[in-house]
C-alpha cells in the first residue's frame, strides 16, 4: 500500500531521510515499503540496507515528473527491473527529454498512473492505476471488480506530519522561486501525504477489498535482489582478465621499478615490495594498482605533468610505478598508513593534474574502461545555515536587507516581534539539523567510479554541463554499495610546470626530466633559494605564512620542507604546536624526550609527532599495536570510530602494551594525551612529502629557467597572488616586457628569447571573439603592417579598436597613441558598411591626415596599462608623484629592531583573522620601492582605526619586530596615498 515514499532526495519536495522513513514504517508495523524518489535513485541502497536491518521488504522504483507535472511510478520487480528503470532515467536526464504520457514497455516493472490520467481498458499487462486514499469517491459507480486486478491502492509518503508539511510548501516555494502566498495547489503535495496505520489504510478501502489485494499481491511481486553486505568491492575486478594476470603483471612492473629508482640490488626495497604484494594479494587490490598504473602510462606517453599524492605515497609499489615520486624507504613511510587488512575500506590514489589536461585523461578513462561502467562521482550540495535563511526570507517576503540584517545579528525575537522571524527561525532549525537537507546534485573534486558490471546496476547517471556522465551517488553512498573512486583531479600548480616544461623546450631547446627530484634536491642553488625564501610562483611555499615559516626553519633540505608542510596548517599553528617545534627545531640541545622509544622514533622532528604516521609509529613500537590496530587508532583518533568498542579495544590494548614493556603509567598517560590532542589536525606524511615533491620541481624551474616559469605561472592565472606580483617577478628576471602587440602577442602571454609580450587575455575589455579573429588572421595572411592593414582585414568596433591602440598594440607603427586614436576614427567611419573578414584584394593604403601638435604626458602609458590591465607595467613606484626618499627601505629594517621606523608600502595582499579574544586583525604584504617584501601586523586597535582602502600605496608607521631570522612590522597607523597626492597625513 505505500507504493510511493519519499525522501529528502526527492530534491525540495520530500523531508524526510532515508532512516527516519524506514523508523517510522517500522514503528506503525509496515512489512514492506517502496521507495519512489522524483527523478532521482541517490539512496535507494542506504534504503534497502535500513529495512533490512529493520526486518522491511524493500522495493524499488521512481517517480516520474516532469517539472510539476506528475506522469507515472515505476516499480522494479527485481534487479533486471530496478537496471532498467535507472537506463530509462539515466537517457531522460543525460538528453534532458521530458518524460512521456505514456511509459514504453520498461522490462521486468510495473507502472502506475494517476487515477484518471488512463482507461483500464487500454493498460497493458503490467501498468496499474493507483487510488489515493482521499480519491475514494471517485469509484462510485464504477464497476471495479472488473478491473480489480489494475488497481492499486496508492498512499504517498512525502514528509512526516503537519509540521513538515509546511515545510514542504516552503521548500516548494523555494523551488519555484515564488513567494509561499503564490504556491498553487498543484505545486505541492496533499496534506494526507503521510503514513497512516496499515489497518486504518484497510478501513479507508473496506468496500474494496479486492483493490486491497491487489496491492499485497503487486507488492508480493516485487523482489528485489541487492546484496547489501558492508564493503563488497564492486570496482572494475580484474585489469587484465584475471586475478592471476593481474598478480604477475603487477609483480613484473614493481620489479621493473625497482631497479629504476634503487638499482640492481636493495635488499629492503626487495622485502617491501613482497610485504606489499602479499597485503594486495590479500584484500584482491591489484586491479585498482593497474589501472591507476595505466591512467599513470597514458598520461606520461602524451607528455602530462602529474603528482600522485595522498596516503598512496606510503607504498614503495606506488613508487616504483611512478605512481608517486616519494621515496616511503627514505622517509620510513608505513605502507599500512595507506592499505591493510583492518581497513573497513580500501583507499584511494590522488592524482593531480594540470588543469588543462585533467579532461582529456578523464576522457581517456571512459574511453578504455567503458561508457556503460565508467562515470564521474557526484557529490551532494546541502542547505547551509545562511542559505536556509535567505531563502525562506524571500518565500515570506521580506526585504533583502532585512534578510541581511538577520545574517548579520541573528533572531533577536521579542512577544511583540514579527511572526515571520518567528517562522523563519523554527523551520531553518528543521532543516539546519543532521543529516543536512539536499539541495542539489553536483560534481565531485575529482572521483570517477569505474564498475565491474554496467554503472545502471547501480544508479542513475545524468550529464552536467561538466560534459561527462555522472552518477546519481556522493563518495558516502558509493562507499556503502562497494563503489571506491579512483581520484583524478586538478591543480594549478601543475599547470605551472607543464607549461615551464613545454615553454623551455620550446624557447631554449631544454628537454627537462622533472621527476629527478633527488638531484633537485641537492642542488646547490636550489638549497639557496629555499633557504632565502626565493619561492614566488612555487607550489605551497609561496605564501608569506610559509615564506615566514622557512626562515624560521633556516629550511634549505627535504626533509625540512615535508616538515614544514605538515606543521603549517591551521590546526597545528592554532594548537602552538607550530611554534614549539620552531623552538625545537632551532635549539635541538634543549630537547627533553618523555622517554628514550619516543626519542628514537620521533628524533627527526624533535619529540613531537608531526604526522599522523607518527601516531602509527608510536603506537607500533612504543605500545607494541600490530600495525593494522595502529593504524585504526590513527583514524579513530580522527574522530571517525572514536565511540566504537573496537576503539576502546585499543585504548586498552595500548595501556596493557605498555604497562608489559615497563613503561610508566605517567609517561604511557602522556602519550596517549599527545596522540588525541595532535589527532585532530593531523596530517599524513606522504602528503607533506608530496607537497614537498612539487615545491622542489617547481623551485628546480624557477632556479634555473625564472623567466619561462614564470611566464608559465602567468598563463595559469597565478597561484597565491594576483597576477600582477607575478608580472613583477617576471620583470626581475631581466627580461623586457613588452605591453600587448597585434603581431607578436598570442592570448597567452609568450617569451620569445629574453622578450615577453603581454597576452590579449589580460586586456580587460576585449572581446575573447575579437582576439580569436586577430590571431587566426595574422596566422593565415602574416603580420599586420599598419593601422589601416588591421582595421581592413579585422574591421573592428570603434571601442574595441580604441582599447587595442590606447593598451599599446600597434606601437611598432611608430605614431602615437593619440595619433592613433586620431586616425582611427576616420578608418572606422570608413569601414562601417563593410563588415566582412577578408584579406584586401590591393592591399590597404594608409591615411594621410595633417595632426596637430598634441601633448604627451611619460605617464600617459602607465594608466592606461593601470584601466586595461589592472596595473602598470612599469614599476608603479616609477609613476608615482610622491617624495619617496624619506622612507626607509625593507633591507634595512634589521637595524631598527624594537624601534619606530616609516616606510613607502605597495599593496600585495592581507590575511584577515580573529584574535585569540575574537576580534578582527590582519597580515599584510607589501612591496617597498625596491622590490623587497614588507610585511606587516595589524592588531585590532589598529586595524580598527587604521582600516585597509583597498590596493594601492599606503604609508605604513609602526614597530621593527624580530622573530627567528623574520622581521615584520607592527603598524600603529597608516594612510593611504593616490598617484598624484604628495602630502603627508
Amino acid at each position: 500500500m505505500y507504493l510511493n515514499c519519499k525522501t529528502f532526495f526527492s530534491l525540495r519536495y520530500g523531508t524526510m531521510h532515508a532512516e527516519m522513513l524506514v523508523e517510522k514504517a517500522h514503528a506503525l508495523g509496515i512489512g514492506s515499503l517502496a521507495l519512489t524518489n522524483i527523478n532521482m535513485t541517490s539512496d535507494a541502497w542506504e534504503f534497502v540496507e535500513l529495512c533490512h536491518k529493520h526486518a522491511i521488504k524493500p522495493i524499488l522504483g521512481l517517480e516520474c515528473r516532469n517539472k510539476n507535472d506528475f506522469k507515472y511510478i515505476l516499480l522494479a520487480r527485481n534487479q533486471q527491473g530496478w537496471y532498467a528503470i535507472n537506463n530509462f532515467l539515466s537517457e531522460h536526464l543525460q538528453q534532458e527529454i521530458p518524460f512521456p504520457d505514456q511509459a514504453p514497455v520498461i522490462p521486468h516493472t510495473f507502472v502506475i498512473y494517476a487515477w484518471g490520467s488512463r482507461m483500464p481498458e487500454t493498460l497493458a499487462a503490467h501498468e496499474l492505476i493507483g487510488i489515493k486514499p482521499w480519491e475514494r469517491n471517485k469509484l462510485f459507480r464504477i464497476d471495479t471488480l472488473a478491473i480489480r486486478d489494475k488497481l492499486v491502492i496508492l498512499q504517498p509518503v512525502t514528509f512526516q506530519d503537519e509540521e513538515y508539511f509546511e515545510l514542504h510548501r516552503l521548500l516548494r516555494a523555494v523551488d519555484q522561486n515564488i513567494l509561499i502566498s503564490q504556491l498553487m495547489p498543484e505545486m505541492a503535495g496533499h496534506p494526507a501525504e503521510q503514513f497512516v496505520h496499515p489497518a486504518k489504510m484497510v478501513e479507508h478501502f473496506a468496500d474494496y477489498p479486492h483493490i486491497v489485494q491487489n496491492t499485497v499481491e503487486i507488492m508480493e511481486a516485487c523482489q528485489v535482489e541487492m546484496d547489501v553486505t558492508p564493503h563488497i568491492p564492486r570496482n572494475k575486478k580484474h585489469f587484465t582478465g584475471s586475478v592471476e594476470g593481474d598478480r604477475a603483471k603487477l609483480r613484473e612492473l614493481a620489479m621493473e621499478g625497482m631497479y629504476y629508482r634503487y638499482g640492481d640490488d636493495h635488499e629492503e626495497a626487495l622485502h617491501r615490495i613482497e610485504k606489499e604484494l602479499a597485503i594486495i594479494a590479500q584484500m584482491d587490490f591489484e586491479a585498482y594498482f593497474l589501472i591507476t598504473w595505466d591512467i599513470i602510462r597514458y598520461a606520461q606517453q602524451q607528455g602530462f605533468f602529474y603528482v600522485g599524492r595522498g596516503s598512496g605515497a606510503n607504498s614503495i609499489i606506488a613508487y616504483c610505478t611512478k605512481i608517486t615520486d616519494v621515496d616511503p624507504i627514505e622517509l620510513d613511510l608505513y605502507f599500512e598508513r595507506f592499505l591493510n587488512p583492518s581497513r573497513s575500506s580500501p583507499p584511494d590514489f590522488d592524482i593531480d593534474f594540470s588543469w588543462r589536461d585533467r579532461d582529456h585523461i578523464i576522457q581517456y578513462v571512459f574511453d578504455t574502461y567503458g561508457k556503460d561502467y565508467t562515470a564521474l562521482l557526484g557529490t551532494v550540495t546541502t542547505f547551509q545555515t545562511n542559505a536556509i535563511i535567505r531563502e525562506l526570507g524571500k518565500v515570506y517576503g521580506l526585504p533583502k536587507k532585512e534578510i541581511d540584517k538577520i545574517l548579520e545579528n541573528g533572531f533577536h525575537i521579542q512577544l511583540e516581534a514579527d511572526d515571520i522571524h518567528r517562522k523563519i527561525a523554527h523551520y531553518c532549525d528543521l532543516m539546519d539539523r543532521k543529516p543536512a537537507f539536499p539541495n542539489h546534485l553536483s560534481i565531485h573534486a575529482g572521483g570517477i567510479l569505474i564498475s565491474e558490471a554496467p554503472i545502471h546496476h547501480y544508479c542513475t547517471t545524468y550529464l552536467p554541463p561538466k560534459g561527462f556522465v555522472t552518477a546519481q551517488l556522493d563518495m558516502w553512498q558509493a562507499e556503502r554499495i562497494g563503489l571506491y573512486k579512483f581520484d583524478i583531479l586538478s591543480q594549478r600548480g601543475l599547470g605551472h610546470i607543464r607549461d615551464a616544461i613545454d615553454i623551455i623546450k620550446e624557447n631554449r631547446h631544454v628537454d627537462i626530466d622533472i621527476h629527478n627530484v633527488k638531484a633537485f634536491q641537492i642542488d646547490t642553488r636550489v638549497k639557496n633559494n629555499l633557504a632565502t625564501v626565493n619561492t614566488i610562483g612555487c607550489f605551497y611555499i609561496e605564501s608569506p605564512a610559509m615564506r615566514q615559516l622557512l626562515l624560521k626553519l633556516r629550511c634549505d633540505n627535504y626533509l625540512s620542507l615535508v616538515a614544514a608542510s605538515s606543521i603549517i596548517r591551521p590546526g597545528v599553528a592554532q594548537s602552538g604546536m607550530m611554534k614549539e617545534y620552531v623552538q625545537r627545531y632551532r635549539y635541538p640541545d634543549k630537547v627533553e624526550y618523555l622517554h628514550p622509544v619516543i626519542e628514537e622514533l620521533l628524533k627527526e622532528t624533535f619529540g613531537i609527532m608531526v604526522y599522523q604516521e607518527d601516531v602509527i609509529k608510536v603506537a607500533h613500537r612504543f605500545a607494541g599495536l600490530e600495525l593494522a590496530d595502529a593504524d585504526t587508532l590513527r583514524r579513530a583518533m580522527g574522530g571517525k570510530y572514536r565511540e566504537s568498542n573496537h576503539f576502546k579495544q585499543i585504548e586498552e590494548r595500548f595501556f596493557e602494551n605498555c604497562a608489559a614493556r615497563g613503561h610508566s603509567l605517567q609517561v604511557t598517560q602522556e602519550v596517549w594525551r599527545q596522540i588525541a590532542s595532535f589527532a585532530n589536525f593531523s596530517f599524513s606524511k606522504a602528503h607533506s612529502a608530496s607537497f614537498a615533491v612539487e615545491s622542489y620541481q617547481s623551485l628546480y624551474l624557477k632556479t634555473y629557467f625564472p623567466a619561462e616559469f614564470m611566464v608559465a605561472v602567468i598563463n595559469n592565472f597565478g597561484g597565491f597572488y594576483n597576477r600582477e606580483l607575478y608580472f613583477r617577478e617576471l620583470q626581475k628576471t631581466g627580461v623586457t616586457l613588452h605591453p600587448p602587440c597585434i603581431n607578436n602577442s598570442d592570448y597567452s602571454t609568450n617569451i620569445k628569447g629574453r622578450d615577453v609580450y603581454v597576452g590579449l587575455i589580460h586586456i580587460e575589455g576585449l572581446e575573447q571573439l575579437l582576439a580569436e579573429r586577430i590571431l587566426a588572421d595574422r596566422l593565415a595572411y602574416g603580420p599586420f603592417t599598419h593601422l589601416e592593414n588591421f582595421t581592413s582585414r579585422i574591421t573592428p568596433g570603434p571601442e574595441q579598436l580604441e582599447i587595442l591602440i590606447r593598451i599599446g598594440c600597434f606601437n611598432f607603427t611608430g605614431h602615437t597613441k593619440k595619433e592613433l586614436l586620431w586616425k582611427s576614427s576616420l578608418l572606422v567611419k570608413s569601414k562601417e558598411t563593410n563588415n566582412t573578414h577578408s584579406l584586401p584584394l590591393f592591399g590597404s593604403t594608409t591615411v594621410d591626415c595633417e595632426l596637430p601638435t598634441l601633448a604627451y604626458h611619460a605617464h600617459e602609458d602607465a594608466f592606461d596599462e593601470i584601466d586595461l590591465l589592472g596595473f602598470p607595467l612599469q614599476s608603479p613606484f616609477s609613476v608615482l608623484q610622491h617624495q619617496q626618499n624619506t622612507y626607509m627601505p625593507a633591507r634595512e629594517f634589521g637595524k631598527h629592531v624594537g624601534l619606530p621606523v616609516t616606510t613607502l608600502g605597495y599593496l600585495v595582499t592581507t590575511k584577515f583573522l580573529r584574535s585569540s579574544k575574537g576580534e578582527p586583525m590582519c597580515f599584510g604584504t607589501f612591496l617597498d620601492k625596491e622590490g623587497a617584501f614588507v610585511d606587516t601586523v595589524h592588531f585590532p586597535d589598529s586595524l580598527r582605526q587604521y582600516p585597509f582602502q583597498k590596493g594601492g600605496f599606503y604609508v605604513l608607521q609602526g614597530k621593527v619586530a624580530k622573530e627567528h631570522d623574520v622581521v615584520t612590522l607592527e603598524i600603529n597607523k597608516m594612510w593611504k596615498i593616490g598617484y598624484f597626492e604628495d602630502k603627508k597625513a
